[in-house]
């Protein structure tokens, strides 16, 4: 039986607990793995001065699989997220977050089954903020068409490959029109080449409506990043929370498993914690190699422990941690009696990327440019035309300002003055508007406006009221 290396990461907090957890039943169900040990997380920062070494990444490089456990991330300052730097560096561009009913576990809803599929790098997760002003930072949304395609592509060959019925897009573009649009673009392209998977869109504030309401609705969703975010949370607690909620990270070639809770560091060290969410997670990445009957051997013990009342404290139960290991392993099923058959997986999932597009090969013409600056009033003495582009407005909070309404407004000191051109304009014409504007104003930053062949503007349009 050929027996695979996994790097582990047992994190922060709870997670050497919960990881040794994980480790005593693979260890008693015979699975066939060996664990390369990693490093990650606060103490790993004070021994080696970086939450994540590169002697950890090395080691994902060579297996390509790993699972790791919690860490903790500092709101507001300190170390970036550990999870989103090994999701880059690994461009693992899906988060895969089954949510399923687990008999034992209350909750309002018995019957949900649901497969979340969440863009896992793009979106405000690129990390692209500034302060733009004293009053004002900015975040930038950054949603492509390879990103986007790739996250869409794994949903519908991951609904295929489990034999599901639906996959469904949630999005926001009837705000987001050019962003969530070009998801939404996207999503309907690739639908087409899966005509035995029925395909539908939805708004993203909807969809949480409808998930409350009535979940049996979904099967697969796929979702950009930040939206995924927040509704595979909402999907968690439809099954019990975050503490039996398992998660994957799937790219071209690696994968990394994961407990999608906290490190729980108020518990640490007590024996307490409940290891059920990394348990599901090593489960899932079992069913990623091809490992059925043991992924099915190992859920069907932990199912049956639930039932029979033996739980954590969080599910309502007294057990500690160790106890409740034990009996997940005392409830392992014989080989004999488990239907799933292994396959292992020969080869890493791979989906093709989509190449680079140039504007120039796309046609997209230079009509313009918006110039956003700092200042704390608007100002009135632009110039209304710098060659070929006029003075289209001055804007505050993406509205535009009537001079005459200027002080019955609340202004932010961030302003946007927008000029536009019906022709094409070279990139000299360019030069001078910035040329033009630039003494002028305190400016933070310049945006080039598109225009198609056909006449489309490539930019929103500026709001009048």
């Amino acid at each position: 039986m050929q027996t695979y290396t996994i790097t582990l990461i047992r994190g922060d907090g709870i997670g050497p607990e919960i990881a040794e957890s994980v480790v005593e039943v693979f260890a008693a169900a015979e699975v066939p793995i060996r664990w390369e040990e990693a490093e990650a997380g606060l103490a790993c920062l004070e021994r080696h001065g970086t939450p994540i070494p590169e002697a950890t990444l090395e080691s994902i490089r060579r297996n390509r699989v790993a699972l790791k456990g919690p860490t903790t991330t500092p709101i507001g300052g300190g170390h970036r997220s550990i999870n989103v730097a090994i999701r880059k560096a690994f461009e693992l561009f899906a988060n895969v977050r089954p949510a399923r009913s687990i008999p034992g576990v209350q909750t309002r809803y018995n019957d949900i089954d649901l497969i979340l599929v969440r863009e896992n790098i793009e979106d405000t997760y690129a990390g692209v903020e500034y302060w733009q002003t004293p009053d004002v930072a900015e975040s930038l949304r950054l949603i492509s068409r390879p990103g986007s395609a790739a996250v869409i592509r794994y949903a519908f060959d991951l609904a295929r490959r489990l034999g599901r019925r639906k996959v469904t897009c949630v999005h926001k573009a009837n705000i987001q029109k050019l962003s969530d649009g070009l998801f939404l673009e996207c999503f309907r392209a690739i639908a087409a080449e899966y005509p035995d998977i029925e395909s539908d869109d939805i708004l993203v504030d909807n969809a949480c409506m409808q998930l409350v309401l009535r979940p049996e609705r979904f099967d697969v969703l796929v979702l950009p990043n930040m939206f995924g975010d927040i509704v595979s949370d909402l999907c968690a607690g439809l099954i019990g929370g975050l503490g039996v909620a398992p998660g994957g990270n799937i790219g071209n070639g690696y994968a990394v498993f994961e407990a999608v809770h906290g490190s729980a560091p108020d518990i640490a060290g007590k024996g307490i914690a409940n290891p059920t969410a990394f348990l599901l997670s090593a489960v899932q990445m079992l069913r990623h190699l091809g490992l059925h009957a043991d992924a099915e051997r190992i859920e069907s013990a932990l199912r049956y422990t639930l039932v029979s009342g033996i739980k954590t404290r969080d599910l309502g139960g007294n057990a500690n941690t160790r106890e409740f290991t034990k009996a997940i392993i005392s409830n392992l099923p014989p080989r004999s009696q488990v239907q799933a058959q292994n396959a292992p997986v020969q080869e890493p999932y791979r989906t093709p990327m989509l190449p680079p597009r140039s504007t120039d090969a796309e046609g997209w013409q230079t009509v313009g440019v918006d110039l956003f600056f700092h200042a704390l009033a608007p100002p009135t003495d632009l110039p209304t035309q710098i060659g070929a582009a006029r003075l289209q407005a001055i804007s505050n909070r993406g509205i535009a300002l009537d001079s005459h309404e200027v002080g019955d407004r609340y202004l932010l000191s961030w302003f946007r003055a927008r000029y536009v051109s019906e022709t094409p304009l070279n990139e000299a014409e360019v030069g001078a508007i910035l040329e033009t504007l630039a003494p002028r104003l305190h400016w933070t930053t310049i945006q080039r406006l598109y225009r198609t062949q056909e006449g489309m503007n490539l930019f929103s349009p500026i709001q009048t009221d």
